[in-house]
């Protein structure tokens, strides 16, 4: 019987890709708001004995994480036999430590949440600076799929000579493997950051590489704050305009604008924008493919 793919509130076009991919029916839903603001969900698919996907890009997760709890909870009630979370975007995991007492380490209760109403969880790159795995909050059968091969290819086939330009120590790893995929030189960032919107970075030795364009890559751009310093600085030291590619592209308030008049700014399209150029589709239907 093939799997049911339902897409709650999320990229009409990456899901209708993932389901084409995955040889899915799409799962149908009626969904509605009530005049007090509380949610009306009804299932319209059988789903009895079928495992269910449910596609929920989860970048506003305060927006919709209600929803994807009851529809978990409802085509478990009908009798799926497995159901999955293929979520692009995985909020919360940057808020890993308790930097102060009594602040909430929301990564890990957010876990407990997805881990008790899902069988298996499908994302993309999330922020594992802190942690090792995702099994170390997350309880359910999980698979990460890597952006690093799709950002080379894109690389490889649309700059000209690149240097890669990691954003700080802890990129480090991530950056190189993208830079020997693209068979490109790299380079780090050292950074301080003083706030949610006050980052300071300074570069290493940028002289002999004036040939090159320089590639920013990071796994969020949010306040954009890192790479807009940093390509004023590349500015400042006379290197080409470079190119800024981030895997989830949140882009809070004018992050967007900003970089776009001084950079040319690349998204994968796990989350939609004007950016988006790297697909990420073929990787994420086959890491899901692979818990059904």
């Amino acid at each position: 019987m093939k799997p049911l793919l339902f897409n709650l509130d999320s990229d009409i076009s990456l899901a209708s890709a993932l389901k084409d991919k995955l040889g899915a029916d799409a799962g149908e839903l009626d969904t509605r708001y009530f005049p007090d603001g509380e949610s009306y969900l009804r299932v319209l698919s059988e789903c009895n004995n079928r495992s269910v996907i449910i596609f929920c890009n989860l970048h506003q997760p305060n927006n919709k994480t209600l929803n994807l709890l009851f529809l978990a909870s409802t085509v478990k009630a009908l009798g799926a036999k497995r159901i999955g979370l293929a979520s692009p975007y995985l909020p919360y995991m940057r808020q890993d430590k308790q930097f102060k007492p009594g602040k909430c380490v929301s990564s890990r209760p957010f876990a407990k949440l997805l881990s008790s109403h899902f069988d298996w969880l499908v994302t993309l790159d999330p922020h594992l600076h802190r942690y090792h795995s995702l099994s170390e909050i997350y309880s359910l059968d999980s698979t990460v799929v890597h952006a690093a091969p799709m950002i080379a290819e894109w690389i490889k086939h649309h700059v000209k000579r690149p240097l890669l330009i990691g954003s700080d120590s802890e990129s480090e790893q991530w950056v190189s493997d993208v830079a020997a995929r693209a068979n490109a030189p790299f380079q780090v960032l050292i950074k301080v950051r003083k706030g949610d919107y006050h980052v300071e970075v300074s570069l290493p030795e940028v002289e002999q590489w004036h040939q090159h364009t320089p590639v920013l890559v990071d796994d969020i751009i949010s306040s954009g704050k890192t790479m807009l310093n940093t390509v004023q600085h590349l500015a400042a030291a006379k290197l080409a305009t470079p190119v800024c590619i981030g895997v989830h592209g949140l882009f809070s308030n004018e992050a967007y604008d900003e970089l776009a008049r001084n950079a040319t700014v690349v998204t994968c399209n796990c989350i939609p924008h004007t950016s988006n150029k790297i697909d990420i589709s073929e990787a994420l239907a086959d890491a899901i493919h692979a818990q059904l």
